[in-house]
């Protein structure tokens, strides 16, 4: 696993408790709600059709772990206190063993009940060197990460992008 941060590295318990932290489909879509916009406990568990208990745990969690952070707390319509909830964009630097399957889960998740215009899909075989792949998915990275450490643009929509390589199976070499 590779971390970025500034000052001392993370012991293992805590590179254990964020890669535990983000192994959740769920707990990845609570972060992309939260990237954006602070969202309430309340707010989340609406959104994702959760039991507000359910939600909590998961918010605890990712709090807990720094990949969310508790804002001001603020009265509600009823005038009860509520914590909204905002992402540290920590996870993006953030390396999980194994992660295809959870990230194609997630992707699954969020994409169930869109339209098929909704969704942007491209596809394209290739036969390249593993030099060239390295250096096309490294070109890939560059921009993409460019886009994602960008602040949010206050008329834009909130969007998602999933990118996958995989090598053919079917024998063609």
């Amino acid at each position: 696993m590779i971390f970025a941060y500034a000052g001392n590295m993370p012991t293992d318990d805590l590179v254990q408790a964020r890669a535990r932290a983000l192994s959740s489909p769920l707990r990845l879509r609570i972060l992309r709600l939260c990237l954006h916009e602070s969202r309430t406990n309340k707010e989340i568990a609406d959104i994702l059709e959760l039991n507000p208990a359910t939600s909590l745990h998961h918010v605890r969690t990712l709090v807990g772990s720094g990949f969310l952070a508790a804002e001001e707390p603020r009265r509600g319509n009823r005038g009860a206190k509520e914590v909204p909830y905002r992402s540290t964009r920590q996870s993006w630097g953030t390396r999980i063993p194994d992660a295809a399957p959870l990230l194609v889960d997630t992707f699954l998740q969020e994409i169930d009940g869109l339209e098929p215009q909704e969704i942007q899909v491209i596809r394209v075989g290739l036969k390249l060197t593993e030099d060239t792949q390295k250096e096309m998915l490294g070109r890939i990275r560059e921009i993409i990460e460019d886009y994602a450490m960008r602040e949010a643009e206050p008329e834009g929509v909130a969007t998602s992008l999933f990118l996958a390589h995989h090598l053919d199976v079917t024998g063609n070499k």
